[in-house]
């Protein structure tokens, strides 16, 4: 056994504790000790000296050492036998390699390589950014009530996990806001919420599909969805999109039969089409007969712009092969983070116990300020305002493009939701016009990295307006003119 008479333990005990720090001097001690271990220089095996000439050595009470020791040896760095207190063996990093080198790269899943990832924008770019709604005219105060609500009317339970699937109340205004303008037909029990509408995606790759299967998505098309499907291991497989939604053909279905098929068909993202209903039927009918289950992520057609709202693939017929995804983060704001999922009607009582054991209740004081939001009528007020709102601003956007873009372009979409998608010649590379974008504080997104095979047509701008004033639209769009111009 090594005894206490090792140069690094006399340095040790000879350096004095700081009395003026804020620091507890047992901290101290205790601090001092571990680096000293992990660093070799208190070898394993070498006895440390009894708490009382430890304590008389460095000036601090008896109690105050053997405190230091007691924590010490919680920890595992020391042990302790019948003659007192020794340095245990560690296997530290520094130990255990075998030469100087840099340590290895940490091994990550495979899955992780198809991820693309996503433009890079600082909080500073908020002009012209899609999926972003009118912050500024969020009814705060309407919703700080419902929260007082939610806290008045809370129970001790209510702190607890609650049900993992949501909170009855929110699932039952879901599904009945969803009834009346969506007509999508469902029950409280088929609606699970989320954290968010990318949970709900995530969850749906988990629920139905297995690693190595195929799945459609829309391309150019949303990011999260493919990042959903692509996280499953599943086989991605990308569809263009015409003037009536997701193309597919006949021979598709043959070769290349999907399991999953990701879709945004009342308003596609980023590109703004609206799904024919002659569409909608065949490839529910399609998938009914292959087997094969539709996600439908209705991500903002709540903010229809003309004519009437265009009805959820879901309601169209009964028995739908559809998931239902929906979020509050277009419709209230982003960082309250809910989302939803309705169930098929068959699948419900399939998937309930495998979502109690995957999902764990949450956020129940929102998810019960949320229900209340919409049980006052608050919720409706707010999507008629926005919906007014954001018209106006799809109009300014339009008419400043048409007056100050300065170079060729088609404008696209813009009967509903809080974006426009322009395309123009392959000239004026979008990737170069969105990075310099970002140097005026914008943050329109590049149409291009919307697709996971991009061709020529794939040239352009998606330009949000939900969150950027009237009067700002005409003095951007002139910037984008400029540099546009300066790229040809």
């Amino acid at each position: 056994m090594k005894t206490p008479s090792s140069s690094s333990l006399l340095a040790l005990l000879e350096a004095p504790l700081d009395r003026v720090s804020a620091e507890p001097l047992q901290r101290q001690l205790c601090r001092r000790i571990k680096d000293a271990i992990v660093a070799g220089d208190l070898p394993a095996g070498l006895r440390l000296p009894a708490t009382r000439a430890l304590a008389q050595e460095l000036v601090i009470s008896r109690n105050t050492a053997s405190m230091a020791y007691e924590h010490l040896l919680a920890e595992g760095y020391v042990v302790a036998d019948r003659q007192g207190t020794v340095v245990a063996e560690l296997r530290t990093h520094a130990h255990t390699r075998t030469n100087a080198s840099s340590p290895p790269s940490p091994r990550l899943a495979s899955r992780l390589a198809s991820l693309r990832p996503s433009p890079a924008t600082t909080a500073d770019c908020t002009a012209l950014r899609p999926g972003v709604p009118a912050l500024t005219q969020f009814p705060q105060a309407h919703w700080r009530l419902a929260l007082a609500y939610a806290a008045r009317s809370a129970t001790p339970n209510t702190l607890n996990y609650g049900d993992p699937l949501g909170e009855l109340a929110l699932r039952a205004a879901i599904a009945s806001h969803l009834a009346v303008t969506r007509g999508v037909h469902c029950t409280a029990e088929q609606v699970v919420v989320t954290e968010g509408a990318q949970e709900a995606l995530n969850l749906c790759v988990r629920l139905i599909t297995n690693p190595g299967d195929t799945a459609w998505v829309e391309d150019p098309g949303y990011r999260g969805g493919k990042s959903a499907l692509q996280a499953g291991d599943l086989r991605v497989l990308p569809k263009r999109v015409d003037a009536e939604g997701l193309y597919f053909t006949a021979t598709d279905w043959r070769t290349e039969q999907p399991r999953l098929i990701y879709t945004t068909p009342s308003h596609q993202y980023p590109l703004g089409t609206v799904m024919s209903v002659a569409r909608r039927l065949a490839l529910m009918a399609a998938a009914q007969a292959h087997g094969a289950w539709i996600i439908e992520d209705d991500y903002d057609s709540e903010f229809r712009h003309s004519g009437e709202p265009i009805r959820a693939m879901q309601g169209l017929v009964s028995d739908a092969p559809v998931l239902y995804v929906g979020t509050f983060s277009k419709t209230m704001f982003p960082s309250l983070r809910l989302g939803f999922l309705v169930l098929p009607e068959r699948m419900q009582p399939l998937l309930q116990q495998p979502l109690r054991e995957l999902l764990r209740g949450g956020h129940s004081h929102e998810q019960l300020a949320m229900a209340r939001f919409m049980e006052a009528g608050h919720f409706v007020r707010h999507l008629a305002r926005m919906r007014r709102l954001y018209r106006e601003r799809q109009q300014a956007l339009r008419s400043a493009l048409g007056q100050h873009l300065g170079v060729p372009h088609s404008i696209e979409g813009g009967r509903s939701g809080l974006h426009l998608c322009v395309r123009f010649s392959a000239n004026y590379a979008d990737v170069a016009v969105v990075e310099a974008a970002q140097r005026y504080g914008m943050a329109p997104q590049a149409l291009s990295g919307f697709a996971l095979e991009p061709q020529t047509q794939d040239n352009g701008l998606v330009l949000g307006y939900g969150n950027t004033p009237v009067e700002t639209m005409g003095p951007l769009v002139k910037k984008l003119g400029k540099i546009l111009k300066g790229l040809a």
